[in-house]
């Protein structure tokens, strides 16, 4: 029996963000710098067997027909364990990423609308003058193993 399998075609780019700012701070931000308006979406990111959720900020262009979404890459949940004592008791936390092989980044800038270079250029370029971002890089959705949990 053959199986059959759908590959869906990526019809967004993908920026890489690294900021050690909280969230609506690093939103904020980008309303500033990129002339935006993100606002925090109607519902957050998560999965059915996982406690993880991923917030996500929108912006909607309506002029340019480009739509902007900033999601967080990691989960962090505080486990209060009250079972151990000594060395190795005591509450700790764990951490979920939402794309495991970019661990390293902390937000994700998703633009779809517009995959032309030079605008996901600029757009890199933008964000690399904000003083609050460490650096941030176009990354190739393709190449993620994961990229289905980013279409929503």
């Amino acid at each position: 029996m053959q199986l059959l399998t759908l590959d869906f075609e990526v019809d967004y780019s993908l920026i890489g963000i690294h900021s050690t700012e909280e969230d609506y701070r690093l939103a904020y931000l980008l309303n500033q710098q990129l002339k935006t308006k993100f606002k925090r979406f109607k519902t957050d990111l998560d999965f059915e067997n996982s406690n993880a959720v991923f917030p996500i900020f929108e912006f909607i262009d309506e002029k340019n027909f480009i739509n902007y979404y900033l999601i967080n890459n990691k989960y962090t949940e505080n486990v209060e364990n009250n079972e151990s004592t000594g060395l190795f008791g005591g509450n700790f936390s764990t951490a979920t990423y939402l794309i495991q092989e970019k661990k390293r980044v902390d937000f994700f800038l998703k633009i779809e609308g517009c995959n032309a270079t030079k605008f996901i250029q600029s757009k890199v370029d933008q964000l690399n003058s904000i003083n609050q971002i460490i650096t941030s890089y176009s990354i190739d959705p393709n190449n993620l193993k994961t990229k289905d949990y980013l279409i929503f």
